[in-house]
């Protein structure tokens, strides 16, 4: 199957087709942030009057959908993971629930030695219950086009 770039960018991108809620849990942050090898005391010291999650700690949250319902099947095994940006807005507390929004941020392709391979930007939106921003994960995927 070959999906038309233009199209796919014009029907899904900026729409939200997911939301979840989560609890950024005061052990969960301490346990992600020893584990990435933080030293920063407002990241590990539980006793810290400034603790908070590390920058990166929206990035191990996902949604319940990587895509829209009614985004076009294609083989699966044609997907990348191509990595992960955090935009960090906010700290995030201890124990604060957090709503993450789902949306296709941007569809774009690219030709290379390979061939030519679609790029999705997956992004969540990570408030808070008074609606602050508090950080953006954007995920890309690569979709490898010998295999669309």
């Amino acid at each position: 199957m070959q999906l038309n770039v233009a199209e796919l960018k014009q029907r899904f991108a900026g729409t939200i087709f997911d939301s979840v809620e989560v609890e950024a849990r005061r052990d969960d942050m301490l346990g992600f942030a020893l584990a990435c090898g933080e030293s920063d005391p407002r990241y590990v010291d539980p006793d810290n009057p400034d603790l908070q999650a590390p920058v990166n700690f929206a990035a191990h949250y996902h949604g319940a959908r990587m895509l829209p319902d009614d985004f076009p099947e294609f083989d699966r095994r044609a997907m990348i993971d191509a990595g992960k940006a955090v935009e960090w807005r906010a700290p995030i507390r201890p124990d604060t629930r957090l709503t993450a929004k789902s949306q296709l941020h941007d569809i774009y392709e690219k030709t290379g030695r390979s061939g030519t391979m679609v790029f999705i930007v997956h992004r969540m939106e990570f408030s808070d219950a008074s609606d602050e921003l508090k950080a953006i994960v954007d995920w890309r995927l690569i979709l490898r086009g010998d295999l669309l």
